[in-house]
């Protein structure tokens, strides 16, 4: 036992010294820290570019080419008790309260307040509101133009009083919205900003998957944050757009996006848009793997538009359809397993017109192959009313031909005069003349309906909600959307205007001033 321990001592002396010895004989050589200049990181990805080339893969030039295009967005709102007392104030459906839910822009739908105060949800899901209580959502934007257009998502600019535009050098400007899209999510503002950088936008057709591409926005008001990632997939219709007419053909990418990435930049590796950064599949609310962009070119026919007629000019076809597939087939006892199945045709829409029928299949549209839903969303969307497609149908097994002149929703050709654009903008609103079908079941010999509201004298100084039908100017009865500009353009100071809601009784009158 004693000769043991002595030996145990004396391995432990020895190793003593040996440390010691060692530290004085190399001294501090084995603990100096090097700095250099630069660190050459080595290139372990590549990428091919558009001649075929194989390039060593680099972020940093796109970034710094789209970072000063992409702004922070702020939208202000004084959301007033709508009973005076009460706001009854329920969450979002699944969908939206998945992708709101944690973020900033969530809040805005979400948090409950008692006088000014947050407060913790309970059962009733009922809450005593101030009168008019601030609320600010947040979100990103793309400058398209050096003049200050600026390109967004609508969810992060609806019902706001007041947007505010902070650009990458952080300097801050008060933005007023030109035209907004339910059906697509998007909204085009202004800014008094001249000489910006700006994104160009190319043929989202050509983006392929398995691409790389760039997500560049403000998440969780973190400015100019990038992520990487490839395209997953194209033509993605996820449901989360509620609007009648939504339009989903998304192009989804495992790029990290999350929210307040909305109405931001997806750019390939040359830094151009190929699309608006929209919604993101999760169920924390927050990334989870895969995030949804508007393709770039839905994006640029809804920015003509708006900047044209100040409202979205939509050919449709006045059809339902499903994405055909093996188990469909089979049901309809069709001998396909690809194509667009035409569940039902509207009676007297464009389509109808046509000679196309519930059962055919759409195999192509102006020769384009169409496989899904989406894809022919897409093609459509792209049209205006009165423009002319060709569809290839597949009919009992046999393909024919039709012509089909596109309508918009109230069944006509023609598009909203240009002249229009400017008056739209600064009431804030987009309408739409009710035919005579729609004016008799309502009740009234004729009007114009507000289709949407967006940042504008309405708004700002009504309490006037989507759906209102206009049917009297300072006493002068309306028929069309002529006669509403007709008035309106003729005014200076107030006007009264009169008219009626299909879900509520009695007549109501909204006054506002023209003057600026």
């Amino acid at each position: 036992m004693k000769k043991t321990v002595f030996i145990s001592a004396m391995v432990s002396l020895m190793i003593s010294f040996g440390v010691i010895g060692g530290y004085q004989y190399f001294g501090e050589k084995e603990v100096a820290i090097k700095h250099v200049e630069t660190n050459p990181g080595h290139k372990v990805l590549y990428a091919a570019n558009a001649d075929g080339e194989i390039t060593p893969l680099d972020f940093t030039k796109t970034t710094e080419k789209v970072l000063d295009a992409v702004v922070h967005i702020s939208a202000k709102k004084s959301m007033a008790s709508r009973d005076g007392n009460m706001l009854r104030y329920r969450e979002l459906p699944d969908p939206f309260r998945d992708f709101f839910g944690g973020s900033p822009f969530g809040q805005f739908f979400e948090r409950r307040y008692h006088y000014g105060q947050p407060q913790e949800p309970n059962d009733s899901k009922e809450y005593q509101m101030p009168e008019e209580m601030p609320v600010m959502g947040t979100g990103s934007g793309v400058i398209i133009n050096e003049n200050g257009y600026i390109l967004t998502n609508n969810h992060v600019i609806q019902d706001a009083d007041e947007i505010e535009v902070t650009l990458h050098d952080n300097g801050t400007y008060k933005a007023s919205v030109i035209g907004t899209d339910s059906s697509t999510d998007l909204a085009l503002l202004q800014i008094k900003a001249k000489d910006l950088k700006t994104l160009p936008f190319v043929n989202s057709d050509d983006v392929q998957v398995g691409e790389w591409v760039l997500a560049v926005g403000n998440p969780f008001s973190l400015n100019s944050t990038v992520t990487a990632g490839i395209v997953s997939a194209k033509a993605r219709n996820i449901n989360i757009n509620r609007d009648k007419f939504a339009v989903e053909s998304f192009i989804q990418t495992d790029a990290a996006i999350n929210p307040g990435n909305s109405g931001g930049a997806l750019v390939n590796l040359n830094g151009d848009l190929i699309g608006i950064n929209t919604a993101i599949a999760t169920r924390t609310g927050t990334y989870n793997g895969y995030g949804f962009a508007v393709p770039s070119n839905i994006a640029s026919k809804v920015v003509e538009d708006l900047l044209n007629y100040g409202a979205v000019q939509r050919g449709m076809l006045g059809i339902n359809i499903v994405t055909l597939n093996g188990n469909l087939a089979k049901e309809k006892e069709v001998d396909l397993t690809q194509g667009v199945y035409v569940a039902s045709v509207g009676e007297d829409s464009a389509a109808d017109k046509a000679g196309v029928k519930e059962g055919d299949v759409i195999l192509k549209v102006d020769e384009r192959e169409v496989k899904t839903s989406p894809e022919l969303q897409e093609l459509i969307a792209l049209k205006r009313p009165g423009d002319q497609v060709a569809l290839t149908i597949n009919r009992e097994g046999k393909e024919k031909e039709f012509k089909v002149t596109l309508q918009n929703r109230i069944g006509s050709t023609k598009v909203k005069k240009k002249e229009h654009a400017k008056m739209l903008n600064l009431l804030g609103a987009e309408l739409e003349a009710l035919d005579k079908e729609q004016a008799k079941k309502i009740g009234v010999e004729s009007g114009v309906k507000v289709t949407s509201l967006y940042a504008g004298k309405l708004r700002k100084s009504t309490q006037i909600r989507e759906g209102f039908i206009i049917t009297h100017i300072d006493g002068q009865r309306v028929k069309d959307i002529d006669d509403v500009m007709k008035v309106l353009e003729n005014k200076q100071g107030g006007i009264l205007l009169e008219g009626v809601y299909e879900d509520m009784p009695g007549k109501f009158y909204y006054a506002i001033g023209l003057d600026s």
